[in-house]
């Protein structure tokens, strides 16, 4: 079956795509602040492009396990330059929690919000912006200081439904869903969301997976030198996207973007997505 067009969205319905990260931070897990310099991001945000990347994540603060947070006027510095150059080349997200941040950069020309509080439906209504609400336990600095829950699967799914409601209310055209891997949760936690992705699929709302070069990956793929770090865990990551799509996710973020987007062309349409409720 193929995966009706999500109301009000700009991508098609006959495949997933996918969402090319741009960290524009000095202190991300995956890359260390190669991107800090708008030059530097920009150029990163169109070689992702080429790869075949639909959408690009542009974040200024990171939200690795244990980072501190920055200001809004430090975050908009990072990210608006970066946003303004590459919405002319392809759809951009601004990853973002600050409501100051998220106005700034639709203006700039994103035209999502990525949201990892998923505190921000009020700001996705009054721009127009699409809105991303992802699951997060606490903070990204205390997030995985034991992480525990009763039914991480339901309490995700519970917590994900009653979110893009109060969003649909509020007017917010495009809203996606996000389970938050790897935001509080152990590896137990990640792999059983992954398990019953179409649990959360089926609320009817379209979902974003992320999965890349995840700490519970460097877990799984680990060897008797150690976890695997972060450059090792390619495979971990395009093998748990495949996964993702095949149970319905209809975008995946990631940081190895020709590598995603090939695995998912193989795969085929997302055949459990569903268009959001009217």
């Amino acid at each position: 079956m193929t995966a009706p067009e999500v109301h009000g969205s700009q991508f098609p319905s006959n495949t997933a795509v996918v969402m090319g990260i741009v960290n524009v931070t000095p202190d991300s897990f995956s890359d260390g602040g190669r991107y800090l310099e708008a030059e530097a991001a920009i150029a990163h945000g169109l070689k992702l492009i080429e790869d075949g990347a639909q959408v690009i994540d542009v974040g200024g603060e990171s939200t690795r396990p244990g980072a501190e947070p920055v200001d809004a006027r430090t975050e908009a510095e990072r990210v608006l330059p970066v946003i303004e150059a590459l919405s002319e080349h392809a759809r951009v997200s601004v990853d973002t929690t600050k409501p100051a941040v998220a106005v700034a950069a639709v203006e700039a020309g994103a035209t999502i919000i990525n949201d990892v509080s998923a505190s921000l439906a009020e700001v996705a209504a009054d721009t127009g912006a699409c809105w991303i609400a992802m699951h997060m336990r606490g903070q990204p600095r205390t997030m995985q200081v034991d992480p525990r829950y009763g039914d991480v699967v339901g309490e995700v799914s519970a917590f994900l439904e009653d979110r893009a409601g109060r969003a649909a209310a509020l007017g917010v055209r495009e809203i996606w869903v996000d389970p938050g891997i790897g935001f509080g949760k152990t590896r137990a936690h990640n792999l059983s969301l992954l398990k019953h992705l179409p649990r959360l699929v089926e609320l009817g709302w379209p979902v974003v997976v992320g999965t890349s070069r995840k700490s519970f990956l460097g877990e799984l793929l680990s060897t008797s030198d150690g976890i695997a770090p972060v450059g090792d865990r390619i495979e971990g990551s395009v093998a748990s996207a495949t996964w993702a799509v095949a149970c319905g996710a209809r975008m995946i973020r990631a940081h190895d973007v020709e590598a995603t987007a090939h695995a998912i062309k193989v795969v085929g349409p997302p055949v459990l997505s569903r268009a959001s409720p009217a």
